[in-house]
């Protein structure tokens, strides 16, 4: 079949329609053959789980390009809704919803977020940062097997008519589930927001409001996720070697 009309763009891939209901989400050219299959791997082992995601079918190739076919899922992002409603507390209210369905889900099948955490060390060594420290931190966490996304934020939740599905399985991993409540913290947070993003400043003024009403609704305080956040924090410096990032 021939690729259908754009219906998104990402930094990854390109989403494009399929046959009726369905979505191609066609990674970019060089995109690594592993990182396809891992999302695709992520995808299949979280299927049958009771929280509301597009359910997916197949890898295929197409133009010399990877991709993976899934269920078309109708909305917009929770980003673009807030930034249009400019409703943060409702937009916490749909993330925690949502976040907690997932949480209750047990897997053992994906990788231990530890792992994850300890891929990401920065391996150019600075005065600031003792790498067997940081791996006796990662060490010293809790141990878990809830289902954490990795990516939790409302650029990967999409809103249609009141009802929220989470999308993008890449960073799929289990843990204790604080973890996964200190990442999206962190990555709603602490990342910087793109120069070019329409409404920026808007966005800038209410990150900290958004992250704060989101762990009243998860029931979390800061404190019970101090540790994964400073560690989280350490390790970005290899995740993302060019990102700034905005703590202040």
């Amino acid at each position: 079949m021939k690729c259908g009309k754009i219906i998104g763009v990402g930094n990854t891939a390109t989403v494009y329609e399929w046959e009726e209901g369905r979505v191609l989400k066609l990674f970019y050219e060089g995109y690594p053959k592993k990182s396809v299959e891992k999302e695709f791997y992520n995808a299949m082992a979280i299927k049958n789980m009771n929280f509301a995601k597009p359910k997916v079918y197949e890898i295929i190739s197409c133009k010399e390009r990877m991709g993976i076919i899934y269920d078309r899922v109708e909305g917009e992002s929770l980003l673009d809704w807030v930034m249009k409603t400019g409703d943060v507390q409702g937009c916490a209210a749909y993330m925690a919803k949502l976040h907690k369905a997932m949480l209750q889900n047990r897997i053992s099948n994906v990788p231990n977020y530890k792992e994850f955490l300890k891929s990401h060390i920065p391996k150019e060594p600075s005065v600031d940062l003792n790498k067997e420290e940081v791996l006796q931190r990662i060490d010293k966490l809790p141990d878990g097997n809830a289902l954490c996304h990795g990516d939790f934020h409302p650029g990967n939740i999409l809103i249609s008519n009141g009802h929220t599905v989470v999308i993008d399985f890449m960073n799929l991993c289990h843990g204790d589930f604080l973890y996964d409540v200190a990442r999206t913290v962190f990555l709603v947070e602490y990342t910087p927001v793109p120069v070019e993003l329409d409404h920026r400043e808007v966005l800038l003024g209410f990150k900290k409001i958004l992250a704060d009403l989101y762990l009243m609704q998860m029931n979390v305080t800061r404190e019970m996720i101090q540790d994964y956040l400073s560690v989280i924090i350490t390790v970005r410096k290899g995740e993302c070697p060019n990102e700034e990032l905005d703590i202040r």
